[in-house]
């Protein structure tokens, strides 16, 4: 496998070995957090090996992408847009038809809640709901492991705390100091098969490495959970979090004229549950973002062969075998 890879790898470095004037110039952002690098990685090399593109990766991250779109109208493409982050700006580029959002490039998209280890609720279901905890905080080692201070979940996790009565019920409110602390204490939890009860994310490496169940908190209600955001809201309600929207955008002016690149962005879209394993893939095995999306080309043929017109097939089956 290691030799598939950095054979992989190699062609992903060669410039030139593309045909890249069939397709020509072509920007793309690296957004900078994990998932949005594989992500990014993933359509570089099938744009190059598939579509003979000469891809230029832009380092950014949503608001200077957005910024970018606005006054400059690039780059091309927008790998990973968590479109609920791009604001006004982003919303009035929409609006004047500048951008067009091809697919929802994360499915169901961005994933955020209160989890407990899958093994708890096996071993006890009624935990599967903020009920049956707030009725056995004992079960989930009374205590609820929350985001570090300045975190937008720290905010919503404060106001639903305290609309659910998660203290009222027993349960120790934990803020965490930093990122690392909350991944670690789950990474500690299931080592010592101790009870873990708790906010997280996903697509995260700490997802795809450990099985986590998302506890039913009640109905989603987008405009309670949107209010409930508010850090000064006197009356919080309750409500889920409902999936952020993650979408594979690019300029309307590129779409129009690469229909081709369009219509195989438009079709690239990862489960959640998959890219949490590509994470864990990656973190285990020290790999780069550029050798995380190769190990995926290499073993998931069958769901980005679809995305792929029959010349683009064509190439990279001269590639990936």
């Amino acid at each position: 496998m290691k030799k598939m890879i950095g054979a992989a790898f190699g062609l992903m470095m060669v410039p030139g070995l593309a045909a890249a004037e069939d397709c020509g110039d072509v920007s793309i952002t690296e957004m900078n957090w994990a998932s949005a690098a594989i992500v990014t990685n993933v359509a570089k090399f099938i744009l190059e090996q598939g579509y003979q593109c000469n891809v230029q990766v832009v380092p950014s991250s949503t608001v200077p992408a957005v910024t970018s779109l606005a006054e400059n109208g690039e780059p091309d493409i927008v790998t990973e847009m968590w479109t609920n982050g791009g604001g006004p700006a982003y919303i009035k580029l929409k609006e004047e038809g500048r951008v067009a959002e091809l697919a929802p490039v994360l499915s169901p998209g961005g994933v955020e809640g209160w989890f407990i280890p899958k093994w708890l609720a096996d071993k006890h279901p009624e935990l599967a709901t903020i009920d049956g905890i707030k009725a056995n905080p004992e079960l989930v080692g009374a205590r609820f492991n929350n985001c570090p201070e300045g975190w937008g979940c720290r905010i919503l996790n404060d106001n639903l705390q305290r609309a659910l009565g998660v203290e009222d019920s027993g349960i120790e409110i934990f803020n965490h100091g930093s990122g690392e602390t909350l991944a670690t204490s789950i990474a500690a939890a299931f080592e010592d098969e101790e009870p873990w009860f708790g906010y997280y994310w996903a697509p995260t490496a700490v997802l795809g490495k450990y099985e986590m169940v998302k506890v039913e908190l009640g109905p989603v209600d987008a405009e309670v959970h949107a209010r409930n955001q508010d850090k000064d809201r006197d009356n919080p309600e309750i409500s889920d979090f409902p999936p952020s929207p993650v979408w594979t955008v690019v300029t309307s002016e590129f779409s129009t004229e690469r229909p081709a690149i369009a219509s195989m962005l438009s079709q690239m879209t990862f489960d959640v549950g998959v890219m949490n394993g590509i994470l864990a893939w990656q973190d285990a095995n020290g790999a780069s973002a550029e050798e995380a999306a190769v190990n995926y080309l290499l073993n998931n043929k069958d769901q980005w062969s679809a995305w792929l017109n029959e010349d683009a097939t064509a190439n990279l089956a001269k590639i990936l075998q």
